[in-house]
């Protein structure tokens, strides 16, 4: 009974441990949701499909639920309610499968992801300019800017948008008197940004294994006390 006390302890803390880091960047990932809020109003629309999907309300639906997932856990560690451990395994859980089902959908449909993608951008390009989505607007003119491309597969995206004749400044090289299609930048900037995120793909790949062991400790740590929990209690009876 003393070593199965002990074993639980030792679960305890660090469950209870993992799950303070876990609510505490759920806290920093929604503050930057309320600051760009704030700060930026409708800082930019993701999706010309779901207009309601901002920067600052994805940040801050994303922080609240690592909150809410931190905090369940931390009270199950603390109170050793069988309830809320369980609660929050199934959750992770949940969490997980979607991920690793998400994961597998993206690497076998990834041809399909990347015409989704372009078109929903090109579709993006109709707000551009628009009063409630100049943070979108400055993300676009950055985007160009620092990729030196034009348009998501080419200039002629701006066509529909523009008026048919005009292009971004963005669009163009530096030191020129008028933007056309003459002197603008020749690459399209889905290409440019893929290109750039191949170069990630090892950062990328090492945030996610870290993300996922995180997860599994998660899992790991909650169901051994909720086992530890329940030996406790039936050694009690």
């Amino acid at each position: 009974m003393v070593l199965s006390r002990g074993c639980l302890l030792f679960i305890k803390i660090q469950m209870f441990i993992f799950n303070l880091i876990f609510w505490l960047g759920g806290c920093g990932i929604l503050g930057v949701g309320v600051w760009l809020a704030v700060t930026q109003g409708n800082f930019a629309t993701l999706s010309y499909k779901f207009p309601s999907l901002t920067a600052a309300s994805f940040f801050m639906v994303i922080g609240a639920v690592i909150m809410i997932i931190g905090f369940i856990g931390c009270l199950g560690a603390v109170t050793e309610h069988r309830c809320l451990l369980l609660t929050f395994f199934i959750i992770l859980l949940l969490i997980f499968l979607l991920e690793v089902v998400g994961m597998i959908l993206f690497i076998t449909s990834r041809d399909k992801f990347h015409t989704y993608a372009e078109n929903d951008l090109k579709d993006n390009l109709k707000l551009y300019g628009t009063v409630k989505n100049q943070g979108l607007t400055y993300a676009w003119d950055k985007v160009q800017i620092n990729f030196r491309c034009c348009g998501v597969a080419n200039y002629t995206d701006w066509k529909t948008v523009l008026n048919g004749t005009e292009l971004p400044r963005s669009c163009c090289k530096e030191d020129v008197k008028e933007c056309t299609a003459a002197n603008i930048w020749q690459e399209p900037c889905y290409k440019r940004v893929k290109e750039s995120l191949s170069e990630s793909i090892p950062y990328i790949g090492f945030l996610g294994i870290c993300i996922i062991i995180v997860q599994v400790l998660g899992l790991v740590f909650s169901m051994l006390m909720y086992c530890q929990v329940l030996k406790a209690e039936k050694e009690y009876e």
